[in-house]
């Protein structure tokens, strides 16, 4: 059972489906969006695959298909759509959606999969169950705002990057940014030509990486977040340990004074924030870049969270239930890294299952 259709799910599905199992008897790939592309669905309309200050990071292939867009200037949340949907006629892996999953839960050695009552949804949706899990649910639906004296009592507006109406929406108005993430700094670089002002604020200074971002450095960086997942711990994102890249986009939003970065307010007050110090600054609007949480909500009936509040993983098993992977998560929660762990768990399984089968 895949669970999932985004990159992560699809890779998955692949690396299944070459090891000779069938989509139907073989495995089933469930999907709550409505149609594919998981959540590029729902992107921004001003983020593009191509290379400019605007651009998603590197979309990298899935397994057997390769990614090229005849025209990469096109919205990313319609490109990367287009794609996937073509990449599940290519290896025809009869996607079923939309089927949200409710719960999973352990029947002697199996798992049972439970989806919920939902119109509109795959007729034989119900209860599945199966030998092995990929859990591919990725983070988009959980947006994570952090809790700050005084938000309830903002007479501006406050939303999350998740709901990014676009730059025009905040034409002539003050807005504060929070986050240190690449999609802060893109949403500053749309906004400040529009807004009356805007403000950056960060919990950590940001780190500004020069020079090219190569394979080397980029294991470096995922062995880190890979660290942190073995413990148990909660995963970081990537872009924690590699830094923001230094473009010349960047640069010059740094010497004009958009991306002039402050640090964290100690409260929101009605009229804007405040800070530690004494000082204050109006604000209208406050934009939450703060990234997402994993959406694993249905895996709780399996007791997979260690004390320390994550899930350990070996490799993309988890230690606490070896019948179920995770992939997207952590580590592998980027195009490259999804593509990699999603192989890596079918492979896994499938070892597992002929095992099983033999013994």
């Amino acid at each position: 059972m895949v669970i999932g259709a985004g990159q992560a799910g699809l890779s998955a599905a692949w690396g299944l489906r070459r090891a000779g199992l069938e989509p139907g008897p073989g495995f089933v790939v469930l999907d709550a969006e409505e149609a594919p592309g998981g959540a590029w669905r729902h992107r921004w309309d001003t983020l593009r695959v191509a290379g400019d200050a605007f651009s998603a990071h590197r979309i990298h292939s899935l397994p057997g298909l390769d990614f090229a867009p005849e025209d990469p200037d096109r919205p990313a949340n319609q490109v990367v759509p287009e794609y996937f949907a073509a990449y599940e006629r290519e290896f025809d892996l009869q996607v079923r959606r939309p089927v949200r999953v409710a719960a999973v839960r352990s029947v002697g050695s199996d798992l049972a999969v439970e989806a919920e009552p939902t119109t509109g949804v795959d007729p034989d949706a119900g209860t599945w169950t199966a030998q092995a899990l990929v859990n591919a649910t990725g983070t988009w639906t959980r947006p994570f705002v952090p809790a700050y004296p005084g938000a309830r009592d903002f007479r501006g507006r406050q939303l999350h990057a998740v709901d990014f109406p676009g730059p025009e929406a905040f034409a002539g108005q003050r807005v504060v940014v929070v986050g240190g993430g690449t999609s802060a700094v893109q949403f500053l670089l749309q906004i400040a030509p529009v807004a009356a002002a805007t403000t950056w604020v960060t919990r950590t200074p940001p780190r500004w990486r020069e020079g090219p971002f190569d394979d080397v450095a980029g294991r470096e960086a995922v062995a880190l977040v890979e660290e942190r997942v073995r413990a148990g711990l909660p995963p970081r994102p990537v872009v924690s340990v590699t830094g923001l890249p230094l473009t010349p986009a960047y640069r010059a939003g740094i010497e004009s004074g958009v991306l002039d970065r402050r640090p964290m307010f100690a409260r929101i007050t009605p009229d804007g924030l405040a800070w530690a110090d004494g000082t204050t600054e109006p604000a209208d609007v406050i934009l939450w870049a703060t990234g997402w949480r994993p959406a694993i909500g249905h895996l709780a009936p399996l007791h997979l969270r260690s004390p320390h509040g994550g899930i350990a993983l070996d490799g993309t098993r988890a230690v606490a239930d070896p019948r179920v992977h995770l992939v997207g998560y952590g580590p592998s929660a980027s195009t490259v890294g999804a593509n990699r762990a999603g192989r890596a768990a079918a492979h896994e399984i499938v070892r597992r299952l002929r095992e099983r089968a033999a013994a």
